[in-house]
């Protein structure tokens, strides 16, 4: 089992933010996540483009953005910095830490996204973590449901949970169109190859991968 200390850096975290990191369990900074979006207050006082949509309590950072035809639905945190994209969608309780990033046609639902962590083409990220300057390649999706409705277990852990993605270690970077499974561990500055379904709990400098064999033959051509 990887802790939240094996998997985040806490004294990069901001101290207002450090609240969120409490529990030495991954999934439960979930709970964390609820309770400090409760008393946040709604003070956008960041850049909003003309289209984009924010509905209900959010703190948008002087400093933030919030570009062409967003939708950002409270309750959310967005930081200094902290940039969400063209189309992009934030949902279900979301914090932004300080350099983030949501990118266009992305989606984040009830997460947790750590300093300078970049999701920047075509994401979806739900009910999980994402560390310090994490980059996740375009189409990586890191789900949050398992298709029979049971609870996610963590390795032989059960989170009592129905619905959670995964923690992502600081400082991994995850190739394009790769899959997260429900229950995931990354531990940090570990390397996720394009296309790879990842499942399970992985040590630090991990090096995940799965190379298919490829064959190429020639052609055949009819003569006439």
């Amino acid at each position: 089992m990887l802790t939240t200390s094996e998997l985040f850096n806490l004294k990069q975290v901001a101290p207002l933010l450090q609240p969120l990191l409490t529990d030495d369990m991954p999934w439960r900074l979930l709970k964390n996540l609820d309770s400090f979006l409760e008393s946040i207050s709604d003070e956008r006082l960041g850049q909003i483009h003309s289209t984009a949509w924010v509905i209900g309590s959010v703190y948008l950072d002087v400093s933030a953005r919030i570009g062409p035809h967003a939708l950002v639905e409270g309750p959310a945190w967005i930081g200094p910095g902290a940039e969400v994209g063209h189309g992009a969608y934030i949902r279900g309780g979301v914090v932004m830490a300080q350099g983030s990033k949501v990118g266009h046609s992305s989606e984040v639902k009830h997460s947790i996204l750590l300093s300078d962590a970049k999701l920047p083409h075509c994401n979806y990220v739900g009910d999980s973590i994402v560390g310090h300057n994490v980059n996740l390649g375009a189409g990586v999706k890191v789900a949050n449901f398992n298709t029979f409705d049971n609870t996610i277990k963590v390795g032989e852990q059960d989170t009592n949970l129905h619905k959670f993605g995964g923690a992502i270690g600081d400082d991994v970077s995850i190739g394009c169109n790769a899959v997260i499974a429900p229950g995931t561990l990354i531990g940090p500055r570990s390397l996720v190859y394009s296309g790879v379904i990842v499942s399970g709990i992985y040590s630090a400098d991990s090096v995940i991968k799965h190379i298919p064999v490829q064959e190429v033959i020639a052609k055949h051509r009819s003569h006439h």
